[in-house]
């Protein structure tokens, strides 16, 4: 930095950068102009988007490949207000996102109110912890950031940075990120319960959750699950912890009533609830106290369990695999289930959510393109009714490999986490499943996603209808109101936009169509027409 001044910005960037941040997104404003600059010289890759929803996803999508926190940079006022959403869905969802907003100083915010607001207030019901730039004690503040940033539950942290600390020089240099060591099962008294219950049990039941996926627990609950014989059950979020063609992988359960009745009777039959890194959060009323009260359940989860959505006989607070290891030192496998035959709800699940026989509709769209697509293939999916069946059908091997928003099911997520998935983990087959309303929702980036050339594979499900509220409104007996719209021509929009689209209307064009996405080097829109009411009885 010979010849030039050292800034506050500077401090944030350098923080970020030796953290492991190597992307940020969002939309420039000249109150963070400063920031943007220091984020590029420190190393960060900084990427505009056309809205700071998007941008958020997009840097959500980062994570999921390199494992350090998302950076999404917003200006004052109606830039801060835009990510509102996406914040919101960084708490819900457990992801590690660090969010930049710049402000005006302290001085001038007392007698000037353009666009000027208490961005700290805004945010702090949604976010892990608030925090404004302060001359002096930058170094400090980022250490504290990033901590809580990323431990226990994952969440966004909120940092608004005044111009002048932005613009400001500054002699701080950022302290080295030291995470805390993770917390151990307590011994005593509940760990000798825990085991004693383990030991006992004769027909054990995994349910795991996203706090196991962001613990990169998957190789410890695999191995765990193998060596017993334990069948597992996992959230929307934390399928292919254990690989889905595996004969204990029992598949997702959050949101479809047709999962619940094939696995709740295998939860009553338990004997053991065995809870690992499983957070309700994903799941629908339904799987409200899943199981009676009297059941033994042993919690392994890396906080406290204030939820009241289920209950608990031992709850083990600590780091997930060590936990595990805990847990089962000292017990012999042996063969569990004698007499019952669990794999055979994972038969029957296979066949509620088999592909339509009349060889059209939405699962043969799933079922054409996962059997088209290479094994390694990650995908995205939007909320809908089709991110429902789609997460019952389309099998994952490993963990990430199907991201979603399932704490707060936003809307118009599927194509930013690709993208930003994409840009992190070039060569990886990727592909983003939305219905035509999300993608209409942030049609913008596909003008982002031009720029980048990223040759992200889009599969936009076209009914013309919000379908799963469409479906909510029928049940309820309410007349058709606000659901229904147009149709867009989506291979125009896709040429318009420098990518290719095509329409689908059978099963032997969407599999040639996929496998020459592959090969091309811009986006594709693959837009299968399953016309209106496709869902209904499906999920």
């Amino acid at each position: 930095m010979t010849g030039r001044t050292r800034t506050g910005a500077d401090v944030i960037a350098e923080a970020l950068a030796a953290a492991g941040c190597r992307y940020a997104f969002g939309l420039p404003g000249g109150e963070v102009l400063a920031l943007m600059e220091a984020l590029d010289r420190a190393g960060l890759k900084f990427t505009l988007t056309k809205h700071e929803n998007a941008g958020g996803f997009m840097a959500e999508g980062t994570w999921h490949a390199t494992g350090a926190p998302g950076v999404l940079l917003a200006t004052l006022g109606p830039g801060a207000a835009n990510a509102a959403n996406v914040i919101a869905n960084a708490l819900q969802d457990r992801v590690p996102l660090i969010f930049l907003t710049g402000c005006v100083d302290a001085a001038e915010a007392e007698t000037y109110t353009h666009q000027v607001f208490d961005h700290q207030a805004m945010f702090r019901p949604i976010v892990k912890a608030s925090f404004k730039a302060a001359p002096g004690a930058i170094a400090p503040m980022m250490e504290k950031a990033l901590r809580i940033a990323t431990e226990g539950q994952p969440g966004p942290v909120h940092i608004d940075v005044p111009i002048g600390v932005a613009e400001g020089s500054s002699t701080e240099t950022p302290r080295a990120l030291i995470h805390p060591a993770p917390a151990m099962a307590a011994p005593g008294p509940d760990l000798d319960r825990a085991r004693r219950m383990f030991a006992q049990a004769k027909r054990p039941l995994a349910i795991v959750g996203v706090d196991a996926v962001n613990e990169g627990a998957g190789r410890d609950i695999t191995g765990f699950c193998r060596l017993y014989g334990v069948p597992m059950i996992s959230t929307y979020k934390a399928k292919g912890l254990l690989a889905e063609d595996d004969q204990l992988a029992m598949g997702g359960a959050g949101l479809s009533p047709k999962a619940d009745k094939a696995l709740m009777p295998l939860i009553a039959a338990a004997d053991l609830i065995l809870a690992i890194g499983y957070d309700p959060i994903e799941m629908r009323a339904g799987w409200r106290e899943p199981w009676s009260r009297d059941k033994p359940v042993i919690e392994i989860a890396p906080v406290p369990r204030l939820h009241s959505m289920h209950s608990a006989t031992v709850e083990m607070v600590g780091a997930i695999a060590p936990a595990l290891a805990e847990l089962i030192m000292g017990t012999e496998p042996r063969e569990f289930w004698p007499g019952a035959d669990p794999y055979a709800v994972r038969k029957g699940l296979k066949a509620d959510f088999a592909p339509e026989p009349s060889g059209w509709g939405p699962g043969v769209v799933f079922d054409t393109l996962r059997k088209a697509l290479p094994r390694r293939t990650l995908a995205t999916a939007d909320s809908g009714a089709h991110r429902i069946l789609l997460s019952q059908m389309w099998e994952v091997y490993e963990p990430r490999g199907l991201m979603q928003s399932s704490g707060l099911c936003t809307m118009g997520c599927a194509l930013p986490l690709a993208m930003g998935r994409a840009m992190a983990e070039p060569g990886r087959p990727i592909i983003a499943f939305m219905g035509d309303a999300g993608l209409e929702m942030t049609l913008g980036e596909l003008a982002t996603l031009r720029d980048l050339k990223l040759p992200v594979i889009l599969c936009v499900l076209v009914d013309e209808s919000l379908a799963l509220i469409e479906m909510k409104q029928r049940g309820s007996q309410r007349r058709n109101l606000g659901v229904d719209f147009g149709g867009t021509d989506w291979p125009a929009v896709a040429k318009a936009l420098g990518g290719h689209g095509v329409w689908i209307d059978d099963a032997k064009t969407l599999e040639a169509e996929a496998k020459a996405a592959l090969a091309r080097k811009t986006f594709t829109i693959l837009a299968p027409r399953i016309g209106r009411r496709a869902y209904d009885g499906k999920f």
